[in-house]
């Protein structure tokens, strides 16, 4: 785990955690990673932003996986953080460039000519079956949903990464 102590991170850098950034003399602190993620230096410790802010406002490490709610990962307010498992952090992904249905677990099965929906659950990808409209795919595929993932952000605003 980090060196680091609350007490020094409070010395060194000013957290804003309804803008979710850190600020270092009055400048923002830290860097961008080409995978979207923020990272800040202390002490010779690179250390991921939002794990920092974590720590910065609850005085512990996050014990889990932490997840963007709303799939930024660079939006590191304290309000768009939470604790997840790594299962739950998975379902919280944005659609795959790929992705020609614009929706989760749904996609046209070429040999039938229908749209299948699948969905993965404890490591299993469990087939809902193919209907003749995406929209009948994509209502089967939310149901299981609900019932599966209890604690998925909702995939109303479902877009493709970029």
């Amino acid at each position: 785990m980090h060196r680091i102590t609350l007490d020094r991170l409070k010395s060194l850098l000013t957290y804003d955690p309804d803008a979710g950034v850190f600020t270092r003399n009055g400048k923002r602190a830290g860097y961008s990673h080409h995978g979207g993620y923020r990272y800040v230096g202390i002490d010779g410790e690179k250390i991921i932003e939002h794990r920092l802010a974590w720590f910065y406002v609850y005085g512990v490490w996050p014990s889990a996986d932490l997840d963007h709610i709303n799939r930024v990962r660079s939006d590191n307010r304290i309000a768009n953080l939470r604790e997840a498992t790594r299962a739950v952090n998975c379902q919280n992904q944005p659609l795959r460039r790929s992705n020609k249905s614009g929706r989760t677990g749904v996609y046209y099965h070429k040999i039938s000519g229908k749209w299948a929906a699948v969905i993965n659950v404890n490591k299993r990808q469990i087939h809902l079956g193919v209907y003749d409209t995406v929209e009948e795919a994509v209502a089967v595929r939310r149901n299981a949903e609900i019932a599966h993932y209890p604690n998925r952000a909702t995939d109303a605003d479902d877009h493709i990464q970029s």
